[in-house]
């Protein structure tokens, strides 16, 4: 089982970008999946999670009303659309997933599984 992390790039401050995460081996069904950030320099970040059975979401904070979380069932794919970028927003974005109740989903030591990462820069 693996997770495929992709659509990062660089882009100047107020852009969009959208990454996606693919699994291959098993469904996302049953299982939590989301996102976390990396900065250099600073410990790893939740940014968002999604249920896959039921559609709950979550968004950290500092992200609220710039990215959405969202999923293709039958792609088996999840999405990170990221707008209104800013330069504090620049790091190596990974998907993961878990099992765990929804309340530790922030925790990112709770995850056994995670995909390669995608380098976001944006510049200002």
């Amino acid at each position: 089982v693996q997770l495929q992390a992709s659509g990062g790039g660089l882009v100047q401050a107020g852009g969009s970008l959208r990454l996606s995460c693919a699994a291959s081996g098993r469904t996302f069904s049953g299982y939590i999946v989301s996102w976390f950030r990396q900065a250099p320099g600073k410990e790893r970040e939740f940014v968002s999670a999604l249920r896959w059975s039921g559609g709950t979401t979550r968004l950290a904070d500092s992200v609220k009303g710039r990215f959405t979380i969202s999923r293709d069932n039958a792609k088996n794919t999840l999405f990170l659309q990221m707008n209104s970028l800013k330069p504090e927003d620049t790091a190596v974005y990974y998907c993961a997933t878990t099992k765990i109740v929804w309340s530790e989903i922030e925790n990112p030591s709770r995850y056994a599984l995670w995909g390669q990462g995608t380098q976001v820069t944006v510049s200002s």
